[in-house]
């Protein structure tokens, strides 16, 4: 496997508040690697530190030399008034290596490439953001929950597109995600981020314990967990899966 990133020991501070504290990862080409983790654990920050929008931290980020990157916001504000179809807004990307309809065609998005961008609901949003990431082909996909806006089976879809995507590319992808019920059987490992990384594993074992609704603080959505994880974790156990009888 070829190493696209690896992170050692990497904190950043803010403002004089600690964002990251020692996070160490490494992804690989055909990697999946998604970090879930509550409200201001780092996640956004940790993404953007990669993608080389912050700088200052301390520890070291390597990526491979000229390492081609495409990237997925969590929101994209277009001025309501603006007049943009879908592929005019695709062609306004640089360095690009497909056309906009071989981007489309590879989402299932073709038949929306006339549609205005402000008429698309929200699964269809975030498949033409995705196209517009991968029009470069990229080694490294970076998103930033995928799935805003998205309906539960839109989700689901969605999340199946990306790991089927992964597998056709061979592109590593960096996932931040909400939504661990659903995303669990499209990744490859998993880290549960809280400013440092409390736990870091394959998705079988990181869901070991059921404490997913604790985690996120949403019980309603407990019942739906196919996965869940424990998050009760110290510096002992910092960046393994730990197992608590």
């Amino acid at each position: 496997m070829m190493r696209l990133v690896e992170l050692t020991d990497v904190g950043l501070t803010l403002g004089g508040n600690v964002i990251l504290e020692r996070v160490s990862l490494t992804l690989e080409r055909g990697e999946i690697l998604t970090i879930v983790g509550p409200n201001g654990a780092g996640k956004s920050s940790l993404i953007k530190l990669v993608l080389g929008l912050l700088t200052g931290h301390t520890g070291t980020l390597w990526q491979k030399p000229r390492l081609r990157v495409g990237y997925v916001p969590q929101k994209l504000h277009l001025d309501s008034v603006l007049p943009l179809t879908v592929a005019r807004f695709m062609s306004l990307s640089h360095g690009r290596k497909l056309t906009v309809t071989q981007a489309l065609a590879k989402v299932g998005a073709e038949r929306l490439a006339e549609r205005s961008m402000q008429a698309l609901s929200g699964g269809e949003m975030q498949r033409i953001l995705l196209a517009r990431a991968l029009m470069m082909q990229p080694e490294l996909l970076i998103l930033d929950e995928p799935a805003q806006g998205v309906d539960v089976h839109g989700q689901t879809e969605l999340y199946a597109l990306i790991k089927l995507l992964a597998d056709e590319l061979q592109c590593g992808v960096l996932m931040v995600s909400h939504d661990l019920h659903l995303v669990m059987a499209s990744t490859h490992s998993v880290i549960c981020l809280n400013q440092h990384i409390c736990c870091h594993g394959e998705p079988e074992d990181v869901a070991r314990h059921p404490e997913f609704a604790r985690l996120f603080g949403r019980p309603e959505l407990a019942q739906l967990a196919v996965y869940t994880h424990h998050h009760d974790c110290d510096d002992e156990h910092h960046g393994d899966v730990r197992h608590v009888g």
